[in-house]
């Protein structure tokens, strides 16, 4: 089985009213109905990197959370424009990769 959970994940929260919110059980099921248990740490994984990216909003408690540090049952979201600017400034500052520039070490 190859499922794109980051399509899954944008599908169904870019088809929710404003504001609304999905559950990770909803977003498993969606995308394996008879077998979503499994997938609960891939969606996990999945929204985790989409909120790094600004593109999602992980709710705990139904106020945004940290997608580095969450823990517990959360909920999905797309993101107020206040919310994706904070994700992509943070993004910014925590590069996961230091790139080197063309020509450094020759």
């Amino acid at each position: 089985m190859n499922i794109d959970m980051e399509a899954v994940i944008l599908e169904i929260i870019g088809k929710l009213p404003a504001g609304k919110s999905v559950s990770s059980e909803e977003v498993a099921r969606a995308a394996e109905p008879e077998h979503w248990q499994r997938l609960t740490g891939h969606v996990r994984a999945t929204a985790r990197g989409l909120a790094r990216q600004g593109r999602i909003t992980v709710l705990r408690h139904n106020k945004p959370a940290d997608p580095d540090t969450f823990k517990g049952v959360y909920r999905l979201r797309l993101p107020t424009d206040d919310e994706r600017a904070a994700a992509l400034a943070k993004a910014a500052e925590t590069p996961d990769i230091e790139l080197e520039t063309p020509g450094e070490n020759q």
